[in-house]
């Protein structure tokens, strides 16, 4: 969704930001701290300048000056503004974005400055996705299940077990179920896997996948045993043996597929939580659809992991501590759940996955807020030259595989021996 590769020049990050142009402190009057966000969705980007007006008007000493930026090349237009001393202050970001900048020494270390209500709120596993050489570089705020959005005439013909989050769909009979519901022309589900990725090492933490293993040295590999290859292994099946998923959906992403689940052609959908205000949007009048949880591992594991949206400072600012009590402020509870329903997201404070507008069976939010105590970080949060090796090599081997043109036996190869060149790279 976002970036292209950080060069692996960028490690030497800290001496390049030595050479950047020092920013001062305002001698008098007032100060300004720069936001840029990365709202795109109407309802988000209203109730992110919402906020903002709010800080304003309470706080004329320490105006906030709101920047729209784009989840579109943001990495590489956040490191040229780093390099160039003209980052903003506060950032907005996701975790999955940040190992290269907190490890670079561009983003600020905000463990202590930010106020105790706020580490108190969110559990210390979300922490831990932002958390880079024992240092907080990010305030994790919203965070993304991924779900199955079902149309719920198709499941109630083939008479399947609707899986609820107390009693999810085992990965055996999630296949079970896309058979059952691939009949007259209608697949059992589609995976859109233009960016590959993410999905599959995300969801393979239900069965206990890693793929990346940190040393007693502290340096990083990358595996791919048994584990690892049981989602990929599902979903190459479904492609390929069964054929009860799309091999139209391949090169597709999310919302491409939109249009044949409405019209009948796919009976599910794995998608991100968010996607849910694109169908209540797009929907035919009377089309009836549902959020489902996404399939368990062994004893019904439904871990998944996530790469929470944050809120970051740079680590060059003279403003860092007004920049972090304009981020506590941002995210109290109440609006943290502002914030996660512009988004349509989950919030990652324990208080605002308590509010019951979160709790609603409505459009499937009581869904999600049922496994928020499920989501982890992604295995790749705090890996050097993770975007390097998803670009490079993990997307397009993961794509062969999922098309047919190479076997699992390539595909572990490939992610092993060739991520292993790369990451070797980012640690030396």
């Amino acid at each position: 969704m976002r970036r292209r590769t950080l060069l692996a020049a960028s490690a030497t990050g800290a001496l390049l930001s030595g050479c950047a142009p020092e920013r001062r402190r305002a001698t008098g009057g007032r100060i300004t701290l720069r936001f840029q966000s990365l709202a795109w969705q109407q309802e988000s980007v209203a109730a992110n300048k919402q906020l903002v007006a709010e800080w304003n008007a309470a706080h004329p000493d320490i105006r906030v000056e709101y920047v729209q930026g784009s989840w579109d090349g943001v990495h590489d237009q956040l490191l040229t503004s780093f390099e160039g001393g003209e980052a903003p202050d506060i950032i907005h970001d996701a975790t999955d974005d940040l190992a290269d900048f907190a490890y670079g020494g561009y983003l600020a270390d905000l463990t202590d400055l930010l106020p105790r209500r706020l580490k108190d709120e969110i559990p210390p596993r979300t922490w831990q996705t932002a958390t880079f050489d024992g240092g907080i570089h990010g305030v994790p705020f919203l965070q993304e299940p991924r779900v199955l959005i079902a149309n719920r005439a198709l499941l109630e013909r083939a008479r399947v077990r609707i899986p609820t989050a107390e009693r999810p769909w085992s990965w055996i009979e999630f296949e079970d179920a896309a058979e059952e519901l691939t009949r007259d022309g209608t697949y059992g589900v589609a995976w859109p896997l233009k960016e590959p990725v993410s999905a599959t090492l995300n969801l393979s933490l239900s069965t206990g996948g890693k793929v990346f293993h940190r040393g007693p040295d502290g340096k990083v590999t990358v595996r791919f045993d048994a584990a690892d290859q049981r989602v990929p292994r599902v979903i190459h099946d479904q492609l390929g043996g069964d054929r009860t998923a799309a091999r139209t959906t391949l090169g597709m992403g999310g919302s491409d597929t939109l249009p044949g689940f409405f019209g009948g052609k796919y009976a599910m959908v794995p998608l991100g939580f968010s996607y849910r205000q694109q169908v209540v949007q797009q929907a035919p009048k009377g089309f009836a659809w549902t959020v489902l949880p996404s399939p368990a591992g062994p004893g019904g594991d439904q871990r998944q992991g996530v790469s929470p949206q944050t809120l970051s400072v740079a680590a060059d600012s003279p403003y860092q501590r007004e920049a972090a009590r304009f981020i506590d402020f941002f995210l109290r509870p109440p609006h943290m759940v502002r914030l996660a329903r512009g988004d349509w997201m989950l919030p990652t404070g324990r208080a605002a996955l308590r509010d019951p507008a979160l709790r609603t069976h409505r459009h499937g939010w009581a869904t999600g807020t049922a496994l928020a105590g499920q989501l982890r970080p992604a295995p790749a949060q705090t890996v050097r030259g993770y975007p390097e090796w998803k670009d490079k090599v993990a997307t397009p081997a993961l794509q062969e595989y999922y098309s047919g043109a190479i076997g699992m036996g390539e595909l572990r190869e490939r992610l092993v021996d060739d991520g292993n060149l790369v990451l070797a790279r980012y640690q030396r």
